[in-house]
């Protein structure tokens, strides 16, 4: 991973992620939805909890990261957290499909990173090619308040600590 340029007190660069918004035929498994963007725009005035991992389905992904911030959902909504997402450098099908997997229904937009493009240019990408995985969105967390970021933590070492849910949630 190369060296984190970003920090408290930045103001997020803008990013246009693809991402298949939660509806209800995508609950039934009955569609498997439509792209649309999501532009860093839309956080403006909000509080955002973003959250990565370096992939859908990945087991510390899959059993330890996500889970506990759907979990607590109702705890960082009364914190005053306007938006939760998740995102990877997987394709927007594959994050949706996972989303529907976990059961975040509208809870937590899933935001798929192509390439990792926006991580990587903030030093927030890892090259997992030595595992098969090729370049991927680092693990992960921040909490951006009116697009200024108030917290951003990497992962230190495999496993879930400082991006985890607990941590994030102490830090609002």
């Amino acid at each position: 991973m190369a060296s984190v340029k970003i920090s408290v007190g930045d103001i997020i660069p803008n990013a246009t992620f693809r991402t298949i918004p939660y509806t209800d035929e995508l609950a039934d498994r009955s569609a498997c939805g439509i792209p649309t963007t999501l532009s860093t725009d839309s956080w403006k005035g909000k509080k955002v909890v973003l959250f990565s991992v370096p992939g859908a389905f990945t087991p510390t992904c899959h059993i330890n990261h996500l889970p506990p911030y759907l979990a607590k959902y109702d705890e960082f909504k009364a914190k005053g957290v306007d938006v939760i997402a998740v995102i990877a450098a997987n394709d927007p099908f594959v994050m949706s499909g996972w989303g529907r997997a976990e059961g975040v229904a509208d809870k937590i937009i899933t935001l798929s990173d192509i390439n990792a493009a926006w991580s990587g240019n903030l030093g927030l990408s890892v090259d997992l090619s030595s595992h098969g995985l090729g370049v991927r969105t680092a693990r992960f967390a921040m909490i951006i308040d009116d697009l200024v970021v108030k917290y951003v933590e990497v992962e230190p070492a495999p496993g879930v600590t400082v991006s985890g849910a607990d941590a994030v949630l102490a830090k609002l």
